[in-house]
């Protein structure tokens, strides 16, 4: 007891000490504040304050960065949807994701973001350990089972519509051909010389055709396409006439313009394709006799040289058809190897055999000719497309047809020969839209059956 209350008597000491030198303490301190300057202390306040304001314009600016990444994320992805609706990245995306990971655009499409940085003045965070991913990066690319869009010289497209879709492909070809021909009315004594007529043509033929065709897309793989042309064609013959004696040019001039033959084509893709693997197509084309017939018209004499000397032979109006019935079955084939892409076409056309016909004769009337059939036509071609970026492509390729002989009654039809046409095709393609593209072929003939230069110009519209 004794030793608790001596020390309960020293604390109550210590604190009397400590009330009576309070009033001192609060004194120096009040002193040593009054020395401080005001204009120092005014400084360090507005200093403080600009501080404060920073760090919330601070926080201000990365709560604005992070809505940003949101909105580029979302940009990306719809632009990499974009992508894939209209074909564009299907060989990109076949080739496996190793591109994708390398552009940042596809890193941001993948919706994974990176963490925000603390706003000043927060707690630093605890050293983290490091993030190991529990899930592939990226995407599995999808299967594409359309063939790549290449730029078209052939007559037969490689892409064909979607389901439900409709495309409108107006269309303008402009063909020039001209031609020499020399006949030999006579005989000779020896090889050098000749006794008799020498008969010489020269033959300039403008064709120019205005189509429009529909393709509606019966499902992803098959598709159907009517075509209704107008053709307008005119030809200039410059002759001298035999058995005359004459020294002096003659033309003679053709012309014509109305609805061609009007044709339907039904084609199917026969296979899944992809990066380094073939798209083969089938089609099967079916054309009618509407254009005028070349029997309709009417010629000026029956056989130049025996029946009417003076006679040039030829129709006084040109034909717009064919004047048969066709049927034409083929393959096109696609096969993409970036950064090109090759494709080709195997058809064989049969003309069907018109029974009992005749042609119109100046002052003859009617000539029975008899059963006549046209010479069939066996086609093939291959070309190669390159994209130089993602709306311009080009084409080049070559195509080349044999036609067989034209017969009557079952038997060839005299002056009637196989004839072999070629020509090289060069093409460019130039996307405005997702709706429009502008295709521009230019063939040029290399055999002498060959129309000299063709140039088309197509534009289909998504409809």
């Amino acid at each position: 007891m004794y030793r608790n209350g001596r020390v309960m008597q020293a604390r109550t000491c210590a604190g009397a000490l400590a009330l009576a030198t309070l009033p001192l303490w609060v004194g120096a301190c009040l002193a040593q504040e009054s020395q401080v300057d005001p204009a120092l202390r005014e400084k360090i306040e507005a200093q403080g304050k600009r501080i404060d304001a920073m760090r919330s314009r601070m926080a201000e600016q990365l709560a604005e960065l992070e809505q940003m990444k949101r909105e580029l994320a979302a940009q990306e992805v719809q632009y990499n949807d974009l992508r894939r609706a209209i074909g564009l990245n299907a060989l990109e995306e076949a080739r496996g994701g190793s591109a994708a990971l390398a552009d940042p655009r596809a890193q941001a499409a993948t919706g994974q973001e990176q963490p925000a940085a603390p706003p000043p003045g927060a707690p630093a965070a605890p050293g983290s350990a490091p993030v190991v991913a529990t899930q592939p990066v990226g995407r599995r690319p999808e299967q594409d089972e359309r063939p790549p869009e290449v730029a078209p010289i052939f007559d037969q497209p490689g892409v064909l519509t979607p389901r439900g879709k409709l495309i409108l492909e107006p269309s303008y070809q402009y063909g020039y051909s001209s031609s020499d021909r020399v006949a030999l009315v006579g005989y000779t004594v020896i090889p050098a010389i000749l006794i008799g007529l020498v008969d010489v043509r020269q033959v300039k033929t403008t064709t120019q055709t205005g189509a429009v065709a529909f393709r509606y897309g019966l499902t992803n793989r098959m598709e159907l396409e009517v075509r209704v042309p107008y053709v307008d064609t005119h030809t200039d013959t410059i002759s001298r006439e035999i058995f005359t004696g004459t020294a002096q040019d003659r033309l003679f001039t053709t012309s014509g313009k109305g609805i061609g033959d009007v044709e339907a084509t039904l084609r199917y893709q026969l296979n899944d394709g992809g990066a380094d693997k073939p798209y083969y197509i089938g089609w099967f084309r079916a054309k009618s006799r509407t254009g005028r017939d070349p029997f309709e018209v009417t010629s000026d004499c029956v056989t130049r040289c025996v029946e009417n000397f003076t006679g040039t032979g030829l129709p006084l109006r040109s034909p717009t058809g064919t004047g048969f019935y066709s049927a034409q079955l083929g393959v096109t084939w696609l096969y993409p190897s970036d950064p090109v892409v090759f494709f080709g076409n195997l058809s064989y056309l049969h003309n069907f055999e018109r029974k009992n016909v005749s042609r119109n004769v100046l002052g003859a009337g009617k000539q029975f000719l008899g059963d006549v059939k046209a010479g069939d036509i066996a086609d093939i071609s291959i070309g190669m497309g390159l994209s130089l970026n993602e709306k311009a492509s080009i084409s080049i390729g070559y195509d080349q047809a044999f036609v067989g002989r034209t017969t009557q009654n079952g038997h060839p039809l005299p002056g009637s020969a196989r004839a072999t046409l070629g020509s090289l095709l060069i093409g460019g393609s130039y996307r405005f839209n997702d709706k429009e593209t502008l295709n521009v072929t230019l063939g040029v003939g290399i055999t002498r059956d060959t129309p000299d230069t063709t140039v088309t110009v197509r534009v289909p519209i998504t409809l």
